[in-house]
């Protein structure tokens, strides 16, 4: 039972690390709060609660976790102090002594916020409480999450956990076996995000392309539901393993007026050597076929492409050898990670170690290929005109929005307009701005 008096007139302080997922379930957290009479804390307000969804991807991540956990502890400190995510699903016991926090819920809890926080409240808790299952397959409940926050773009959850265990990577332990919910339930959560002014949906998880477990359905039945929410006008699909991106899929939003011709695709390395000690589940051959198809058929599409560089086993040879096949690809965009030591990954038996300092080298040029195509892409686009949907410019900062094919558009103060937000205008595409992270636009109706 919820003792929703608990709640009333506190005020709450968030903190997000990591990815789109980890925003969207905070923005839900928020809103569940919310309803229960608890406020955002504003700006140097002390906060009675404060709630840390932590990340834990890389070594540096769970440095900006504790950081982040003693930065709120000290800025609020007579608040509740509760850790989630995935660092607190990893590590929950360590969480759990550092001084100031109260609730630490790993994976399998963080569905029951609401509850253990009433239950803290209720009973005037004093001592640190830690709830967080040891084993990966007990991770088992799905909480669900469609949330805007203050974007205009909407984000759901459509999957959570991954099976793949991949050597680097500790997301199945931190996240669980993969989970859906069912289609029906998406498309509801779709269409209540249209009937509160929604425009774009992301659809987000771990490995959204294995969507289907729970449910025996596919991630194309979801994609074919969801193209036909009326009242949503774009949605985008996070990042899709390439094995998973079936020509299926690429031919459906081809041909689709809501699904937008952008992709976000893990490549990892363009090494098959390096790819199979990765035990990544495609070769070079399979993803060069993904993106000649996309170009083929959206020959416009934004394509965004994860790579890491300097994991165990990547010889110099292997490195060029993945940079030339970046090189070729027709692509506008690389997401660069160093690869970080994890531990208990099996990546830690592979011998072969790369150094810092060429890991640096490495991502330096894999950075500077991706601003040569990530212009060369923009540059293609002056003086066309394209759809933007607009968003609410921070304070000081230009307003801007994206085409279909997500590039980036800034107005010049002069012409932006409050009223603009979330809406979807014509542009004509000009120059770069001062930086070439946008293209200036020019609304013409």
């Amino acid at each position: 039972m919820i003792d929703s008096s608990a709640f009333q007139g506190k005020t709450a302080a968030y903190f997000t690390l990591g990815c789109k997922l980890n925003f969207s379930e905070t923005s839900t957290f928020g809103q569940m709060l919310q309803q229960l009479g608890v406020r955002t804390a504003g700006k140097g307000e002390k906060a009675d609660l404060c709630l840390i969804n932590t990340c834990s991807v890389t070594e540096v991540a769970d440095h900006k976790c504790r950081q982040a956990i003693h930065r709120m502890v000290r800025n609020h400190p007579d608040a509740f102090v509760v850790v989630t995510g995935c660092y607190a699903q990893l590590e929950p016991y360590k969480i759990g002594k550092i001084e100031g926090v109260d609730l630490v819920l790993g994976a399998n809890e963080k569905a029951n916020l609401i509850q253990f926080l009433s239950d803290a409240w209720s009973s005037g808790q004093k001592e640190t409480i830690v709830h967080a299952v040891e084993k990966t397959r007990d991770i088992k409940t799905f909480a669900p999450s469609c949330s805007r926050g203050n974007r205009t773009r909407y984000f759901l959850k459509v999957q959570d956990g991954c099976d793949y265990f991949c050597t680097y990577c500790t997301i199945p332990f931190a996240r669980g076996f993969s989970r859906n919910p069912s289609i029906e339930s998406l498309v509801e959560q779709a269409r209540q995000a249209a009937s509160e002014g929604g425009k774009e949906i992301v659809l987000t998880g771990v490995n959204i392309g294995d969507f289907g477990h729970t449910t025996g359905e596919s991630f194309l039945d979801l994609v074919k539901a969801l193209d036909e929410v009326e009242g949503i006008s774009r949605f985008r699909i996070s990042s899709l393993e390439p094995n998973l991106l079936t020509d299926e899929l690429i031919e459906f939003c081809a041909t689709s007026q809501r699904f937008m011709p952008h992709f976000h695709i893990p490549l990892q390395s363009g090494s098959d050597e390096v790819l199979k000690l990765m035990h990544r589940r495609y070769d070079k051959a399979l993803f060069a076929h993904k993106i000649q198809l996309i170009k083929e058929r959206m020959p416009d599409a934004f394509i965004g492409v994860d790579v890491m560089v300097g994991t165990r086993g990547e010889t110099p040879e292997y490195f060029e050898e993945c940079y030339d096949f970046l090189r070729s690809l027709d692509v506008t965009q690389l997401h660069v990670f160093p690869y970080s030591e994890r531990p208990g990954t099996a990546a830690l038996r592979i011998p072969y170690v790369v150094s810092d300092q060429d890991k640096k080298l490495r991502s330096h040029r894999l950075l500077q290929l991706s601003d040569e195509k990530t212009q060369a892409f923009y540059a293609r686009h002056f003086g066309q005109t394209a759809e933007v949907l607009f968003e609410k410019a921070p304070r000081g900062r230009a307003m801007h929005g994206f085409t279909r094919n997500y590039i980036r558009v800034e107005l010049p103060p002069q012409e932006a307009r409050e009223e603009y937000d979330n809406q979807l205008m014509t542009v004509l595409l000009g120059d770069f701005n001062h930086d070439k992270t946008a293209l200036m636009g020019k609304v013409t109706k």
